[in-house]
């Protein structure tokens, strides 16, 4: 997943749906990228942070192994 994705889409006000279409592209492929199902090209990478305006690597930083076994609902058994 690319939180910092997600955010920045928030502070834009920029709705995925909108993002894909500036991008000419499939919303469903963008909702998969920002929630870290499908790992986006270069080319895209460069499109997306141009449109919001924002660092490539910033933008697309992954989010922490630890972090995602730590939701992910160990019991502790």
């Amino acid at each position: 997943m690319y939180p910092n994705l997600k955010l920045q889409l928030w502070r834009t006000g920029l709705r995925q749906n909108r993002l894909a279409q500036k991008l000419n592209m499939d919303e469903t492929l963008l909702s998969r990228i920002v929630n870290g199902f499908r790992q986006p090209s270069d080319e895209l990478k460069v499109r997306i942070a141009e449109v919001l305006h924002s660092d490539i690597e910033w933008l697309f930083e992954a989010a922490h192994d630890g972090e995602q076994q730590r939701t992910s609902g160990q019991t502790g058994k």
